[in-house]
Order: structure tokens, then C-alpha cells, then sequence
């Protein structure tokens, strides 16, 4: 599928820039185990998303993965790549605002990145943006009542998917739940601050968002122009009618810039 071979060969490059960093010479045969390795923790490491927000949680079933399993090292002075090791480090952020724009179908919305107040945040959505992660990657639920929001960054395009790791705590969650129009958040499953990857939502009308028991949302930018498209993509409703499902019309992300 597109989807799984977009996944591998991001997880390959990721693995292959950890592995450069712990020794700088290595054979075909060191390359080829090292993004098998990556492979394999992003197969481990898919992890279902649970809805946010009120009304029903929806669970999705997988398979009883045991993160700490480890890869055996073809070799002494080698380490197995771990979830934890692909997640983007925080300097990445620069701890600076970085703006930005997403093509969304037709229409681009600009926005601003927080890396001075979520740089963890900032650092794995500039870093998935520049490996041209959510290039065709749809948003693939929308809320229309009681919160206000349109869900995207999933490659499955289901719920379920990711960049193959996870990543928390919480940073920059709202005081008094408020999430203001155009803010943009990290998706994450009930109860579980360090569920993040790579599944944000745009908050295109004010929402109040109750904190569960390990608090709020990651906000990590917001929309500076262009939300009125994500409006009209919400006047459309979702394809079953119901206030919370996939939007009726098919929406992707083109291109993701950010600087």
C-alpha cells in the first residue's frame, strides 16, 4: 500500500540519520540491518487513537505490542533503534516561532509553530513537514457540534496510524480548556500524555475541550489566513450526517512549508 511504503521509507531515513550519529563508517550490511531494525519498531509501534473530546470514546482494536521489545543487535558495538531514539529532537524547534502553510485540496492556510512554548511539538511537526511526511495525507475526521474541529496527519487515514513512535507530555495545553478558533493541537488517546505523534486538529470555531485525567492538548501553532476553507469543508458535514465522522468530501494535505 502507499500508505505502508511512505511509513518505511521514513522510518528508514530516520533510522539511517540515528545510526550516522553513533559511527561514522559503516558497510551495506550495517545500513540494510539498521533500517530493517526501523522497519520493525514501525510495525510495533502503530497505536490506535482514541476519539477526544465529549461523547463515546471509539476504541480501535491492534495487536498487544510490548514496547520495550528489543531488536538484537547484528553486532557488539551496535544498538537497536528504538521508538524513543526516532522521536525529533527538541532543538529542532530553535525555540523560536516558525511560520508556515499547508495546502489543504485547493486552498493554503499559513500558520504560526510555537517552538517557544511546545518545542517538542514543533520539532516533530517540522521535522515530519520536512521529510514531506503529510504530502497526500488526508484529514480524516471532522467534528461539527459541542467541539470544532478537523483531525488530519494520520497516513492509514483511519484513526489508527503514525510516524511509528510516540512522544509527551503535554505542553502548552489551554487554561480553562478553551481552545480559541484557529489554534492548532495534538491528537493523542485518552488518558495517555505520551500518545502524541503524528495527528494534530485544527480548531476552526472556539471549543471547549475537557482535560482528562493527565490534563489538555499539546497547542503547538495556529492559523494566520486560510481558515475560512476548513469552515466551509465543516458546512459540508461528514458523509454519515452524524456531528463526528469522516468529512463528506475528501479532504488532503497537498504540501506542508515551514521556516
Amino acid at each position: 500500500m502507499k500508505t505502508d511504503k511512505k511509513l518505511e521509507n521514513y522510518q528508514a531515513k530516520q533510522a539511517l540519520l540515528e545510526a550516522r550519529g553513533r559511527r561514522a563508517k559503516k558497510d551495506n550490511k550495517t545500513f540494510v540491518l539498521i533500517a530493517a531494525a526501523a522497519l520493525v519498531v514501525a510495525l510495533a509501534g502503530q497505536l490506535a487513537y482514541f476519539s477526544f473530546g465529549p461523547g463515546q470514546q471509539q476504541e480501535i482494536a491492534t495487536e498487544d505490542n510490548d514496547p520495550a521489545t528489543e531488536v538484537e543487535p547484528a553486532d557488539s558495538d551496535e544498538t537497536p533503534i528504538s521508538g524513543e531514539q526516532l522521536v525529533p529532537d527538541v532543538s529542532v524547534s530553535e525555540d523560536r516561532v516558525w511560520s508556515g502553510s499547508m495546502n489543504l485540496n485547493a486552498s493554503e492556510l499559513t500558520f504560526d509553530l510555537f517552538g517557544d512554548i511546545a518545542p517538542q511539538a514543533v520539532a516533530n511537526f517540522v521535522t515530519l513537514a520536512q521529510a514531506n511526511y503529510f504530502e497526500d495525507v488526508s484529514c480524516h475526521r471532522l467534528v461539527t457540534a459541542g467541539i470544532f474541529v478537523l483531525q488530519c496527519g494520520d497516513p492509514s487515514g483511519d484513526g489508527t496510524g503514525g510516524p511509528g513512535y510516540n512522544w509527551g507530555p503535554i505542553e502548552n495545553a489551554p487554561q480553562a480548556d478553551l481552545y480559541e478558533e484557529g489554534y492548532l493541537a495534538m491528537a493523542r488517546r485518552g488518558g495517555d500524555d505520551y500518545s502524541m505523534g503524528s495527528q494534530f486538529f485544527i480548531v476552526y470555531a472556539d471549543s471547549t475541550i475537557p482535560s482528562d485525567s493527565v490534563g489538555g492538548y499539546t497547542v503547538f501553532g495556529k492559523i494566520t489566513s486560510g481558515l475560512e476553507s476548513v469552515k466551509t469543508i465543516a458546512e459540508a458535514g461528514t458523509d454519515s450526517g452524524a456531528s463526528d465522522g469522516s468529512p463528506a468530501e475528501q479532504v488532503l494535505i497537498s504540501a506542508v512549508s515551514v521556516e
